[in-house]
């Protein structure tokens, strides 16, 4: 799914009228009764409704909504803003309908506001403002705002809650945002919807098609998308019926210290379970029993040192490498991870400490191969690039930057895992769950991404299943488990199931 700006937003409506073609008001209705229709379906009508309409469409949608439910029985009150005497031609219409028809208590104000009482029984419509807001909300209308988020209502918003930005929202006014129940988005989610930091407005998010023109959808390019899985499916490779472990790759994992060797085996335990013929560990000597009884599967290459890593190897027998999970910190460490990396002529996927570590020496950031993977979550991220963003639009922006500018993948981790590609495109993984809000989920995935890559996946195509399959999953596992008593183990326990889901 295309995740379109603002601006992509307002010619797909224009695009729609122009060649299906449909006049504009009549493609507002074709809205209005897909809103009602999911309106109904939430509440009875026996639930009084107060609609708030603003002077631009995503008021008309309102009033059009308000008038259908009016039809079909509910009590409906609507107040229209019209301060400054300009309503849009199709806001302007539907007043006109939702006059005549008689069934509507109808306010219109251009003035002064005496509020309606709001109680726990009302639904409030917010059709103030909707995707083509550019600025936050102030005065009277951050006002109003600020008084239905005090109101015991339950809210529904129309296409985008009042007040909230279709895509950065960093220097918004964050007091001056509805704070909907309910999200009704029109065709497809906006970027903002992505966003952690938006989720507290959004409530429930439910997408409504309202046939706007997929000719126009197909045809225009978007920066950003979210993955679908037949996407996913279509990128998994065959595996031969004569393949033996040879032909299927060698993945090397640098990962554990002593007394982090659960990183270690986590990593380890999913790059086994990932497709990859053979898989060499490289870690401290005091790991040796553990890792050898929990990944009997995996060959030991052990470290000089006793605890920690402290000597990089040589990666020439190698198709791909992951290194990070359990590493630690130390100066030794630190400089046989750059050492390692640099000497690696294989891809890379860096995560948890390898990241920790780049953040502590920025100047071998410059360093970093061609092609490189780093899996950072938002805190590593913000460490790496020196400063703590000011909201997760910010910190996806500049996540695409640091792609760009070492023509690597960034997989920044959380809900809706943001995949930056060196090119500038964004992939959003929809797969995933808050169960796998634990620790060594991210060790789950560096080993899931490297042993994809050893198996003879590109880097794109490695961090794409990557992400998709720990979050599938994740996902699989929360049917079966729950969310609260989910842990990493449990993902790489279901990487079977997603692999035979998607495969």
């Amino acid at each position: 799914m295309k995740i379109f700006t603002a601006a992509q937003i307002h010619e797909l409506d224009q695009y729609t009228i122009e060649h299906e073609p449909v006049r504009s008001i009549d493609l507002m209705e074709r809205a209005a009764k897909v809103l009602a229709a999911a309106i109904m379906e939430e509440w009875s009508d026996q639930t009084p409704m107060v609609a708030f309409a603003g002077p631009g469409n995503n008021g008309g949608d309102a009033l059009a909504v308000a008038r259908l439910l009016a039809d079909a029985g509910y009590t409906v009150s609507v107040y229209l803003f019209n301060i400054h005497n300009m309503l849009s031609d199709d806001c302007a219409a539907n007043r006109e309908r939702i006059i005549e028809q008689r069934k509507v208590q109808f306010t219109e104000i251009s003035l002064n506001f005496d509020p309606p009482d709001l109680t726990p029984d009302t639904v409030v419509i917010d059709g103030l403002f909707g995707s083509g807001l550019n600025k936050a909300l102030m005065g009277g209308f951050a006002s109003l705002v600020k008084y239905i988020n005090k109101s015991p209502a339950k809210v529904v918003s129309i296409d985008l809650p009042s007040g909230l930005m279709c895509e950065d929202n960093t220097y918004n006014v964050h007091a001056n945002i509805i704070r909907a129940d309910l999200t009704l988005t029109l065709q497809q989610k906006k970027l903002s919807m992505l966003l952690p930091d938006c989720q507290q407005y959004i409530g429930r998010l439910r997408v409504l098609d309202i046939r706007l023109s997929p000719e126009y959808i197909m045809n225009t390019e978007a920066k950003s998308r979210i993955l679908e899985e037949h996407e996913v499916s279509a990128l998994m490779k065959h595996r031969p019926d004569f393949a033996n472990k040879g032909t299927m790759g060698h993945a090397l994992l640098v990962v554990g210290s002593y007394g982090m060797s659960g990183a270690a085996i986590l990593a380890s335990r999913a790059c086994m379970r990932s497709g990859v013929g053979k898989l060499t560990v490289h870690t401290p000597a005091r790991n040796y029993d553990i890792m050898q009884i929990s990944v009997p599967e995996a060959v030991l290459q052990l470290d000089k040192d006793d605890y920690e890593f402290s000597d990089s190897v040589v990666c020439d027998d190698f198709d791909a490498l992951g290194i990070g999970p359990g590493l630690g910190q130390s100066e030794n460490t630190a400089v046989a991870l750059i050492a390692q990396i640099s000497r690696a002529k294989c891809p890379v996927v860096a995560d948890a400490d390898a990241i920790n570590i780049l953040a502590s020496h920025q100047a071998w950031i410059q360093q970093l191969p061609k092609g490189i993977i780093l899996t950072p979550h938002p805190k590593e991220f913000d460490r790496l690039m020196g400063s703590a963003s000011a909201s997760c639009y910010d910190r996806l922006m500049r996540a695409r930057q640091l792609a760009s500018r070492l023509q690597g993948y960034i997989i920044l981790k959380g809900h809706y895992s943001a995949l930056c590609l060196p090119d500038g495109q964004v992939l959003f993984n929809p797969t995933g769950n808050s169960g796998m809000a634990t620790a060594g989920s991210g060790d789950v995935l560096t080993g899931i991404i490297t042993g994809l890559l050893a198996r003879g996946y590109n880097q794109a195509d490695a961090c794409t299943i990557g992400m998709y399959l720990h979050g599938l999953a994740g996902d699989l596992a929360m049917k079966d488990l729950g969310k609260e008593s989910l842990v990493a183990s449990d993902i790489i326990s279901y990487l079977p199931k997603a692999f035979l889901r998607i495969g």
